[in-house]
């Protein structure tokens, strides 16, 4: 009986041994889980991120493709002839009305004098025949005819039209001489000035450009993708390339038509419809006049720059998206933009 407790005692100590090895193992598979499981919600997290991320960089009312857009007056003379006097140079700021260049009015004031003569002659001449013609008004048909008296009253009204075509002749003189000042249509500054003194200038040719600085405006070509949240009078900010503060403005217009490949017609007067890969789909680009409503100090809006558009109150769409991907990690409705 001794040797059999004996024999029992080690298997007894052996098992008591081999117990604990199940703890550490089961100790590693919950770590395991735990980090399959961290790993999953991460996965998941981020791609809900990088869908959020995707929508709002795809439908918000954004766009870096903006430019900087402003009026041109193109001036050209209304008389011809050699320019005497240049009174701007390149780059000047000009007030509207402001002389900009001279045409040689001598021939133009010969023509106002020999205008004012003829308008003289044909006053004198109007009234000898007026005269006449009151004169055989006074007649009995015994002393003159009927006839006559017409004829007289007929050569006083002649008198009187050549009297009004030499006062127009004089109007239209004095304004051809005025025009011999060419002056600026607008406010704003000579731009790419080439004119000289003792260039010919030509009626209706232009010759000299000035930026009209009260016309500036931003075009903003947004993706078709996004224009479900741009509205006329909406606020925008823009921010130019090279420069930190925002310029302020509203939607003025959105362009209604843009031009498509297709609508031209074939040699045989068919659509000529191109090819299109159905895979890939390029969201065509939509203007919008923005009107600028503030520009801050220290800012030069020159034509052609490059401006990064937003539509909204500043920072209002960030919002929105941050508040989107806060609910959908809380399970919580998020607020639509």
């Amino acid at each position: 009986m001794a040797d059999d407790k004996t024999k029992d005692a080690p298997a007894t100590d052996a098992g008591r041994d081999r117990s604990p090895d199940t703890s550490p193992r089961r100790a590693g598979r919950g770590r395991r889980v735990l980090r399959i499981l961290a790993t999953v919600i991460i996965l998941a997290c981020a791609f809900v991120a990088a869908a959020l991320v995707w929508q709002f960089y795809v439908t918000a009312p954004w766009t870096r493709d903006g430019r900087v857009r402003v009026q041109v007056a193109s001036v050209a003379p209304q008389v011809s002839g050699q320019i005497t006097e240049l009174r701007v140079d390149d780059n000047q700021p000009v007030r509207k009305g402001d002389v900009l260049y001279v045409i040689d009015p001598f021939d133009f004031e010969v023509s106002v004098t020999s205008a004012e003569a003829e308008v003289e002659n044909r006053e004198a001449d109007l009234q000898v025949k007026r005269t006449q013609a009151a004169r055989r008004e006074a007649l009995t048909t015994l002393s003159t005819s009927v006839e006559e008296k017409q004829q007289y009253a007929g050569t006083a009204k002649i008198a009187e039209a050549a009297l009004a075509s030499a006062k127009a002749q004089l109007s239209q003189a004095k304004i051809n001489l005025q025009r011999t000042q060419v002056r600026s249509p607008v406010n704003g500054r000579v731009t790419n000035l080439l004119l000289r003194t003792g260039d010919y200038a030509t009626t209706g040719t232009v010759n000299i450009a000035v930026i009209d600085t009260d016309s500036f405006w931003i075009d903003g070509y947004f993706e078709e993708t996004k224009m479900a949240h741009i509205h006329v009078g909406d606020p925008v900010s823009a921010e130019l390339l090279g420069y930190d503060p925002l310029i302020r403005g509203t939607v003025e217009s959105i362009t209604l038509g843009i031009s498509t490949a297709n609508a031209a017609a074939s040699t045989q007067g068919l659509p000529n419809v191109d090819p299109v890969y159905t895979w890939v789909r390029l969201a065509q680009r939509v203007p919008v006049r923005i009107r600028i409503e503030a520009v801050p100090d220290g800012i030069t809006l020159v034509a052609g720059m490059t401006a990064t558009v937003s539509v909204g109150e500043p920072g209002r769409h960030r919002e929105d998206w941050l508040a989107r991907l806060r609910g959908r990690f809380s399970g919580a409705t998020a607020p639509t933009p």
